[in-house]
C-alpha cells in the first residue's frame, strides 16, 4: 500500500490519508468542499459545494498523473435527496461517458456541515 499526499486537495482532517494506492487501484478518501489552503467549506449551495468537491478530486487525480477517465466508480453523500438534480447537473460537467459506476445516499450530516462528499475508485494501471 502506498498513501497518496498532495497540496492539490485538502488535507486529511483526522487519521486518515487522502488516498491509498494497492496495484492498480487508488482509493480516495471522501472530499468535502474544503478549500486547500484555508481549510474552510466553500459555498453555501449544493452547485458551488459539489463544484469544489470535483475541483478537490481533480487536484487528487493530476497529482497522480490521471484525469477523471480513470474514476471507476464514486460513492456521493448527500445531506438532501432534494439536490439531487442540482448535484448531477455539477457532477456530470466534469465526465465524460462511460460514466463510472456510483451510488448515491442520504446522510444526516456530514464532516464540517458539508452538503455533498464524494468519494472515489480509481484504475491507475
Amino acid at each position: 500500500m502506498k498513501p497518496i499526499q498532495t497540496d492539490k486537495a485538502p488535507q486529511a482532517i483526522g487519521p486518515y490519508s487522502q488516498g491509498i494506492r494497492v496495484g492498480d487501484l487508488i482509493f480516495f478518501s471522501g472530499q468535502v468542499p474544503l478549500d486547500p489552503k484555508s481549510g474552510v467549506i466553500v459555498g453555501t449551495d449544493i452547485q458551488a459545494q459539489t463544484r469544489k468537491v470535483m475541483e478537490n478530486i481533480q487536484g487528487l487525480l493530476q497529482s497522480q498523473g490521471l484525469d477523471f477517465t480513470r474514476v471507476v466508480k464514486s460513492t456521493v453523500f448527500l445531506t438532501n435527496m432534494g439536490d439531487f438534480a442540482a448535484f448531477n447537473e455539477i457532477y456530470a460537467s466534469f465526465l465524460k461517458a462511460p460514466y463510472p459506476a456510483r451510488s448515491t445516499v442520504q446522510v444526516s450530516a456530514l464532516p464540517k456541515g458539508a452538503l455533498v462528499e464524494i468519494e472515489c475508485v480509481v484504475l491507475a494501471g
